[in-house]
């Protein structure tokens, strides 16, 4: 059994992330008094006397060697499953197939345990449910998400309950299933799932967990970036390419980018932060080139890549306010484009990406032909879940064992 050693803890206080309001941080919440996503507060000039770069080298490769930029303040209350510093994958073949001379790498979270990075936020948002001795947790999920929780909250004793879109993959029904969660198949999106977990809250008493609805998953998600930080050596690339539905990643690594820089990690320089969303539910991208502080709600959303179909994000100005002030942008792939790439990374480079990780290779061609990245850029790619949780098309081809075989035509 994994033991974690006790650290000091830094956390000052949550804030509302539209007026800033101040919030007690040991204590349940969800959206604050004014309607907006939470975010966590550190004493960052005592993480900074506390946590040298030396001092951290020395910790197990884990995300828990973040401890003081994680909210978690018992080691008694940490929930793991095992987790792992996911892999930095060069993509050379792939990279010289564009005649791109800068490095491309994915950044292979399918590793981690139930096989997505929705292990990250998952984890924290139970450890922190852990310490404050909440029972029952629910969610809306398109699939990753719902097993991630299910998993977590197993291992920690606390009940879920998951809601998914009926069309969401069989594989990732039944892992919540498995993993011990109630799980209900509903006639619609994430968001017709969402209103159901609302009402559960009303008349069951469940704790909401769904994405940004409370502050702890951001912190989560936030150990991509400072994994990544380090993984690099502390010098972050030109461009990160994010699979964006409610982005609760992709604000939580910038978010993760301004602690390192406040601690002197990093200095001031940011990598663009590329919300990639699919064409059939692009709410993100329609608010981007419309110069929209909010994202509209998106009529009809459909797409191969179930992770990133959420047609409306309560956290869509945290990721306008990343990508603007990264001066990156926002930008819609077909689901031709997903699948065609899915398939030529796979053959090319040997990694089977899945159809969300597929969208931020074919939004990085597609980026690289119109000149928004350039061909000499450093580029990480987020492969967000492994791409044997999808369904695949029968590859195998029939042969008769009894037959002659000429195996010069194999």
């Amino acid at each position: 059994m994994t033991t974690f050693p006790d650290l000091p803890t830094f956390v000052t206080h949550l804030e509302c992330a539209m007026t800033g309001e101040r919030l007690p941080a040991d204590t349940p919440h969800n959206l604050s008094p004014a309607g907006y996503p939470i975010l966590v507060r550190y004493d960052l000039a005592g993480v900074k006397k506390a946590l040298t770069k030396r001092k951290l080298a020395g910790r197990s490769p884990d995300w828990w060697r973040y401890r003081e930029l994680l909210p978690v303040r018992k080691a008694e209350n940490i929930v793991s499953l095992g987790e792992v510093m996911t892999p930095l994958i060069p993509m050379p073949r792939f990279a010289r197939s564009l005649g791109a001379t800068g490095e491309v790498i994915v950044k292979d979270e399918g590793r981690l345990p139930t096989g997505s990075f929705k292990a990250r936020g998952l984890a924290l948002a139970v450890c922190m449910a852990r310490e404050f001795g909440i029972r029952k947790m629910a969610m809306p999920t398109n699939g990753n998400a719902g097993a991630a929780l299910a998993a977590y909250a197993s291992r920690a004793g606390i009940e879920t309950v998951v809601f998914c879109p009926d069309d969401t993959p069989v594989v990732n029904v039944n892992e919540i299933a498995e993993c011990g969660a109630r799980v209900y198949k509903v006639n619609g999106l994430i968001n017709d799932c969402g209103k159901l977990v609302g009402a559960g809250v009303k008349q069951a008493g469940w704790f909401d967990t769904s994405t940004l609805k409370e502050p702890y998953r951001i912190e989560g998600k936030k150990t991509m970036g400072l994994e990544l930080a380090e993984q690099l050596g502390w010098k972050l690339p030109d461009a990160i390419f994010y699979p964006t539905g409610g982005g609760t990643g992709l604000i939580g690594m910038w978010k993760a980018f301004a602690e390192l820089e406040a601690i002197g990690f990093i200095g001031r320089k940011r990598p663009k932060m590329i919300a990639v969303q699919a064409a059939g539910c692009a709410p993100i991208v329609r608010a981007f080139e419309n110069n929209s502080r909010h994202a509209e709600l998106w009529q009809d959303a459909h797409t191969v890549a179930a992770g990133i179909r959420v047609p409306v994000a309560i956290g869509d100005f945290l990721i306008l306010d990343a990508v603007r002030e990264s001066r990156g942008f926002a930008i819609a792939v077909e689901d031709s484009a997903i699948t065609a790439t899915l398939d030529e990374i796979a053959r090319q480079d040997g990694v089977l990406l899945c159809p969300e990780g597929a969208a931020t290779a074919a939004a990085y061609k597609q980026a690289l032909a119109d000149g928004r990245v350039k061909k000499t850029d450093r580029v990480v790619l987020f492969n967000c879940a492994t791409g044997l949780k999808y369904p695949m098309a029968d590859g195998g081809r029939p042969l008769d064992r009894n037959a002659p075989v000429d195996y010069t035509a194999l």
